[in-house]
């Protein structure tokens, strides 16, 4: 099988003297992992196989596996290395993307989000773990697991709403967590101040254009960030990502 398809590079590696694999975050195929052997210099545009990469690339795939045979570049966003702390930011959204998307699982919106992500973080000057926070609150939104924020998550009641529960998966009501408290893991458990409930559907609601000039302050994007965090690693299994320390 032969296709083409628009893609952004996740990471690369290399395996051999020739021979690199790719993670290729692509439009019509999700999430793929390729081989190829092509050199920058038989590249239309020599930054085609590097991450921060939004490009076309043709495929073929035999059995299993894929393998990139032509690479161009459409944009390349090169210019978040000439700022550190946006570069590593950049780093730990591809390697948090990379964890929670299954290999070749079409993701379009994540897709879409991704783009826009980059997009805007080239030009942002602050308010840069605000957009973060965007972005996985709308991954989380794409891949099936928004979170319950307009009633109780385990009862259905829209009355007294009175915590956030990773585990029970949104809001609860006080019945429910003092009937259920003591089998809840407290670091699971989030009150509902900074008005989270309003900024979480906000951010999943909104295409990220419309956070240009939003920034949270220090401490409501602390608790935004442990929030969201914590959830993404309960229902995506995005744990343990190299990058998250560097930022």
């Amino acid at each position: 099988m032969r296709t083409e398809t628009e893609g952004i590079i996740l990471k690369r590696r290399k395996i051999s003297e020739k021979t690199q694999m790719i993670t290729l975050f692509t439009k019509e195929l999700g999430k793929i992992t390729a081989g190829t052997n092509l050199s920058e210099g038989r590249l239309r545009n020599q930054p085609a196989l590097h991450a921060f990469t939004y490009g076309r690339y043709e495929l073929n795939k035999s059995r299993d596996n894929f393998f990139i045979n032509k690479a161009e570049t459409i944009k390349n966003y090169y210019s978040l290395a000439e700022n550190p702390d946006k570069y590593m930011q950049a780093c730990y959204v591809l390697e948090f993307t990379d964890k929670i998307l299954e290999e070749e699982c079409r993701e379009p919106g994540v897709y879409a989000a991704l783009r826009d992500f980059l997009t805007m973080l080239e030009s942002r000057d602050r308010g840069i773990g605000t957009l973060i926070l965007a972005y996985q609150t709308k991954a989380i939104k794409y891949l099936g697991h928004e979170p319950v924020l307009d009633r109780c998550a385990s009862c259905g009641s829209r009355e007294n709403l009175y915590k956030f529960s990773v585990e029970a998966g949104g809001t609860i009501c006080r019945e429910c967590f003092e009937n259920a408290e003591e089998s809840m893991s407290p670091a699971l458990i989030y009150n509902l101040k900074f008005d989270i409930v309003k900024i979480l559907k906000y951010f999943a609601d909104n295409p990220l254009a419309k956070l240009e000039n939003v920034a949270l302050t220090e401490e409501a994007g602390r608790q935004m960030q442990s929030l969201v965090r914590s959830y993404a690693e309960y229902y995506l299994d995005a744990s343990d990502i190299k990058s998250e320390g560097l930022i």
